[in-house]
């Protein structure tokens, strides 16, 4: 494990559990693309502009929203 990943380990173990668990389904997402460097499609590059684009402007999704997409990824 490198240094860098160890201090970010103790930092979120102080963090509250619910935010915990947060950043452990983000790890493990990331897991599931493997080892080797990802390296995203060009639909998903489009995306992703759309989505900062949508925050620029001040849209955020509501808590229906985050769910419905956490349950179709397999949270």
């Amino acid at each position: 494990m490198t240094a860098r990943l160890e201090e970010a380990l103790a930092l979120v173990r102080s963090w509250p559990e619910a935010r915990q668990d947060e950043v452990a389904e983000l790890l493990l997402a990331l897991d599931r693309f493997g080892a080797d460097r990802y390296v995203a499609t060009e639909e998903e590059l489009v995306a992703i502009d759309e989505a900062l684009e949508q925050v620029a402007r001040g849209g955020r999704a509501d808590d229906a929203a985050v769910e419905s997409a956490f349950a179709r990824f397999g949270r």
